[in-house]
């Protein structure tokens, strides 16, 4: 696995820690707004943002799948339209793509220790794919 974060050297081989402490890093509005994990046959998931903004994608190279994750409660103050902006652009969101990043973690960790991902989250083809 490796374990890579905007602005920083990446971990070849990341313990659980360091996954913890980078994404409970980043920030939406700061030099490391997006960190990736990926496994040794080129998949890998990604976040953007930081805090309570987060948004969370699946990449599998095998059938070159895009999913982005989402769960049963929608955010009552962000609406669907309602822009992700972080270091590398601006993205829309719906209201139930809005992760906090304990939840990241969670899914983070759960793909470095090859296990199926929190039962709470959700995967929908990413817009474009």
């Amino acid at each position: 696995m490796k374990f890579d974060i905007q602005g920083k050297e990446g971990i070849a081989a990341p313990t659980p820690a360091q996954i913890n402490r980078a994404i409970k890093s980043l920030r939406s509005y700061g030099p490391s707004s997006y960190a990736s994990l990926t496994d040794d046959a080129g998949n890998y998931v990604q976040v953007a943002g930081g805090g309570i903004s987060c948004m969370v994608e699946h990449i599998e190279i095998d059938g070159e799948r895009r999913r982005r994750a989402f769960h049963d409660k929608p955010s009552p103050v962000r609406p669907d339209g309602t822009m992700l902006v972080f270091g590398a652009g601006n993205i829309p969101m719906r209201s139930d793509e809005w992760f906090m990043s304990d939840q990241v973690v969670e899914i983070f960790l759960a793909f470095l220790n090859g296990k199926p991902f929190p039962p709470s989250i959700h995967w929908r083809p990413a817009p474009g794919f």
